[in-house]
């Protein structure tokens, strides 16, 4: 007798027709020849390897779990102090463009601008508060200046002065563009 049943479960091909219709009749027969079949068995098998893998992998994880904890941790201060230390980098290249901008060369050339006209001031008032001290006696006349103050007037007067062409010239060697600013 072959029917698509037992072509297809050839283990079954060895009972009987009444075997059978026990088969769907008795659940602890069925419970017993079902789980006598070699597809069932493999299918178990299988099952309790896999079981027994997962098992294994998830005792491993629990074995990891600490050291990923404190890893994770870890990766998380590392990424802290990252973020900090890359907020102070801005402050500081902030603070370092504040004073290399002292030393860039438009800045240098202002500086020096001001420093020569604040020099020419310097030299003029001096000149001038000498013209108008006018040393006078009682009587209302003028008297010449003794040669000690004449002499400290002159040697200052010519400091201030000479400080000032030298600032002068640099600033024509400047607008002359004579002069080099290097960078590094």
């Amino acid at each position: 007798m072959s029917s698509p049943l037992l072509t297809e479960f050839s283990e079954l091909s060895h009972l009987s027709r009444e075997d059978l219709e026990d088969l769907l009749v008795d659940p602890v027969y069925f419970q017993t020849i079902f789980h006598s079949l070699s597809y069932v068995k493999d299918l178990y098998r299988s099952q309790s390897e896999l079981g027994m893998a997962n098992e294994a992998i998830a005792r491993n994880n629990l074995a990891l779990q600490q050291r990923l904890y404190d890893l994770r941790s870890e990766t998380k201060e590392a990424f802290d102090e990252a973020k900090s230390l890359e907020a102070r980098w801005k402050e500081l290249e902030k603070e370092q463009k504040e004073v290399y901008q002292r030393f860039t060369p438009q800045f240098l050339m202002m500086r020096l601008r001001h420093s020569t006209t604040a020099q020419d001031d310097a030299s003029e008032a001096l000149a001038s508060s000498f013209v108008q001290q006018v040393p006078s006696n009682d009587s209302g006349t003028g008297t010449p200046r003794s040669g000690g103050d004449i002499d400290e007037f002159i040697k200052e007067f010519k400091e201030r002065r000479k400080v000032y062409h030298k600032r002068a010239m640099w600033g024509e060697k400047w607008a002359n563009k004579q002069v080099i600013w290097r960078d590094d």
